[in-house]
């Protein structure tokens, strides 16, 4: 990632950020949005979205990414097990299954939220990169529940505003190991790239803000469950902060879990849900509020932990 920084030329003011970047550093209109909607742009300090205005004399910051993405191909494959909660012809919810990621990207070969629907004949909205075309946000590839796809172009434009306006009720449940104090509270602490390993997030000065709300639902003799209440929507978010929390979830390895706990309870990945998903309808504006059940595989580790001291 490597940073452009300058003041707004005055033969920019008053353009929007998209038109504006695209004249500046010579991007298609579509990457500048991308790159807005992303968070990347910033004007004095302020991060911006693609059809905001030009300041002359403003300070603006770019992150760019070093070198372009690898073109990847959307496959059309079924994926067993993904349920669809909600279908009109604007939104689709669907349940996702664990293993499955949300859009292709480079590295990855296994199922994808987009490929599946693909499969199955669903008609998303042509908004975004090729491969995330529908894709308003993400679900990692290890955990499982509510994802929505936005069908057509008014539901992306509404719903990418939502998200980042943050009016999208986003709630997890997570078990996590030991007891966190207090049994109610708040997770103000930025996140970012972690120093020594790109492939993964950390808290760090440098981060983006990341809020979490959580609550303890149910004290085990190993662990917690916790209902979370995501503020922002950072990669990795609840797993970089009840990891900093000295709570990581039970199962995951990556952010510090204990793999003797993990093996017995049989998980092989993280145990985080995402367990209710609520928006207002881009087109109706009525408030939807979709829910889910927990996967086979964490309501077993569930069970065990509730039974071991019984």
């Amino acid at each position: 990632m490597s940073l452009r920084s300058l003041p707004v030329p005055d033969g920019l003011a008053g353009e929007r950020v998209d038109a504006g970047l695209s004249r500046l550093l010579g991007l298609s209109r579509t990457r500048a949005a991308e790159l807005a909607a992303d968070g990347a742009v910033r004007l004095d300090g302020r991060e911006v979205g693609k059809s905001d205005r030009l300041v002359p004399g403003a300070w603006l910051e770019v992150d760019l990414p070093d070198a372009a993405p690898a073109a990847v191909e959307v496959v059309a494959e079924p994926v067993p097990g993904m349920g669809i909660v909600y279908d009109d012809d604007d939104v689709v919810v669907v349940d996702k299954p664990v293993g499955v990621a949300a859009h292709p990207s480079p590295g990855w070969t296994g199922p994808t939220v987009v490929g599946a629907l693909a499969a199955a004949g669903y008609r998303i909205s042509t908004s975004g990169a090729a491969e995330r075309q529908g894709i308003v946000h993400r679900l990692d590839v290890g955990t499982s529940g509510l994802m929505v796809v936005a069908k057509s172009e008014v539901a992306y434009t509404a719903l990418k505003r939502a998200f980042k306006e943050r009016t999208v009720e986003k709630v997890y449940h997570a078990l996590v190991q030991g007891h966190p104090e207090p049994t109610t509270g708040t997770i103000d602490a930025p996140i970012g790239r972690h120093p020594s390993a790109d492939w993964k997030f950390a808290v760090t000065a440098e981060g983006k803000p990341s809020v979490t709300h959580y609550e303890v639902l149910e004290m085990l003799p190993a662990a917690s469950l916790v209902e979370v209440h995501l503020e922002t929507g950072r990669t990795h978010q609840i797993r970089v902060h009840f990891s900093a929390l000295r709570h990581p979830c039970v199962g995951d390895l990556t952010y510090g879990a204990d793999p003797v706990l993990a093996s017995r309870v049989a998980l092989t990945r993280q145990w985080l849900h995402a367990v209710r998903l609520g928006f207002e309808h881009p087109t109706t504006g009525q408030w939807l509020e979709l829910t889910s059940e927990y996967s086979e595989d964490l309501a077993h580790a569930l069970e065990v932990l509730r039974g071991a001291y019984a």
